[in-house]
């Protein structure tokens, strides 16, 4: 099987956020990248899964510039066969969604297998659009992932319990939590990446359709106040005067 993983590269968790240019902007500097974690975790290696037991080839494709090559150098360590960067800077989800594409319709992936969403924007914007442009089926949020005979077999968790799909491929899918656990990287598996083939291409000039107007951090966190659990009264109080609760 010819699976295609798209990665997006965002912000450690702990990176410290802040904008610029009139808050319009993310301020990149000092700002540690990594792979989006439900890209790595659940899609890419669930990918690995598939072509370990089945045999078959995995890609993984990003859009970003020449400083994103040691993250996606991470995702080679892992196990991808090869990796691919379409070299612009990703603006927004239409215009990722639109390069990807324009990337894959000619390549006869079997299964194009990503994240559910990006922890830096969560849109879950980018696998639907990737469908709509290439014609295909779109599965989203899927915990569980069989492929035998050119169809999938997935589970979904919605409100009222388990939903089980069947597809033809080839698909766009968005994994979620529980469709696989996440892998380390080994020596040998860093070594390998040094050398497996990573390549540039240009990008096919998509104008996006959004810009941006103003970013804001949440709210700082009121004051706390404890209460002793024996002074129920006092609680109550506190519930009923100032936080009118009840």
């Amino acid at each position: 099987m010819k699976i295609l993983v798209p990665i997006s590269v965002v912000p450690d968790t702990t990176s410290k956020i802040a904008f610029t240019d009139g808050d319009t902007k993310f301020n990149e500097d000092g700002i540690q990248w990594i792979v989006n974690p439900y890209d790595e975790w659940y899609a890419l290696v669930r990918a690995l899964e598939i072509t370990e037991k089945d045999g078959g080839t995995v890609t993984v494709i990003s859009v970003g510039d020449a400083t994103a090559e040691p993250v996606i150098r991470k995702a080679l360590a892992l196990g991808a066969t090869d990796a691919v960067r379409v070299d612009t800077k990703p603006t927004e989800s239409y215009v990722v969604a639109k390069e990807l594409a324009n990337y894959a319709k000619d390549k006869g992936f079997d299964l194009i297998l990503l994240g559910k969403e990006t922890i830096s924007y969560n849109g879950s914007e980018v696998g639907g659009m990737m469908a709509e442009f290439l014609g295909f089926p779109f599965i989203s949020l899927a915990s569980k992932l069989d492929a035998n005979g050119g169809v999938a077999t997935l589970d979904r968790s919605t409100e009222t319990g388990t939903e089980v799909v069947e597809v033809k491929l080839p698909a766009v899918i968005s994994a979620a939590k529980g469709m696989a656990e996440q892998r380390i990287p080994n020596m040998r598996g860093i070594m390998a990446a040094r050398t497996k083939p990573l390549t540039v291409v240009p990008a096919s000039g998509v104008q996006g359709k959004t810009s941006t107007v103003k970013f804001g951090l949440p709210a700082a966190k009121s004051s706390l106040k404890l209460v002793d659990p024996e002074n129920m009264d006092e609680l109550v109080r506190l519930l009923h005067e100032e936080a009118k609760s009840i």
